[in-house]
């Protein structure tokens, strides 16, 4: 079977958004993607800008009238047959962050191989940069993949899917590990140690937040693997370097057999 080209890709909400959502726009019209997931989009203009730039992506789902909730939104090259967004549960400390509404968006995208459930979603940060389980961060992470376990679990054992976006922790966390085992997911990306957020002097090592995991319908098999891209800076139309994000994408090819 062929495989299904997926991105998924922080698009940073702060900047120079329109030029770089400009040309992400046409770097996606260029690429062979069948589905893009997008976080940080944010308003409904900048959907909009993106669309426009990347017209051959026909299909899109995002909710909201001025704000776009949870700044999650995905283009398809395929029919997507329906779609929701579910908000998570707003706990404290109390931070600007809590006005991005995070939550996840769960489509049923209408493959050529069959329907695949696509969860894009964005998990809150850390400002602590420490995942350790009694972190007060970490446990409203762990609250966050709670809700999004009830949700997989209304997703039939018949339908494959993919959990993708910025997850905000570490491939090697406790609650991500346990969010797996809990869903019936495997992360295609597992055990690779490189960072999806670009390093900075005040971070020179940070962790992978960006992640893909998959479960295969009963009966079926759902393999694939992924690499980074749009790690290099891009030319704006400007004629400036930039970089498209302080995240780098994921891209997956994910192939659904019997």
């Amino acid at each position: 079977m062929k495989a299904l080209r997926l991105l998924t890709m922080n698009t940073l909400f702060t900047g120079d958004v329109p030029a770089r959502l400009r040309a992400l726009g046409t770097a996606l019209e260029e690429a062979d993607y069948d589905i893009v997931c997008l976080q940080e989009v944010m308003f409904r203009r900048n959907a909009r800008l993106i669309r426009r730039a990347a017209p051959s992506y026909r299909h899109f789902a995002y909710s909201g009238t001025v704000l776009i909730k949870g700044g999650l939104v995905l283009l398809s090259r395929w029919p997507i047959s329906r779609f929701r967004f579910v908000r998570y549960p707003m706990t404290g400390p109390v931070r600007g962050e809590l006005l991005m509404r995070k939550g996840a968006q769960i489509a049923s995208v209408a493959t050529p191989d069959g329907e695949l459930v696509i969860v894009n979603t964005h998990l809150s940060a850390n400002r602590d940069d420490d995942w350790s389980p009694t972190n007060r961060y970490t446990r409203i992470a762990t609250g966050e993949l709670a809700r999004l376990t009830a949700l997989m679990a209304d997703v039939g054992p018949s339908l494959p899917v993919a959990v993708v976006g910025d997850l905000n922790l570490p491939r090697d966390s406790v609650a991500l590990g346990d969010f797996a085992a809990a869903a019936g997911l495997r992360d295609i990306l597992a055990g690779d140690t490189r960072p999806t957020y670009r390093p900075t002097p005040r971070w020179p090592s940070p962790p992978a937040l960006d992640h893909v995991l998959v479960r295969a319908a009963a009966g079926e098999t759902l393999t694939g693997g992924a690499d980074f891209v749009f790690q290099d800076e891009v030319t704006l139309a400007d004629g400036r370097q930039a970089y498209l994000s302080d995240h780098y994408g994921v891209r997956a090819q994910l192939i659904r057999s019997t």
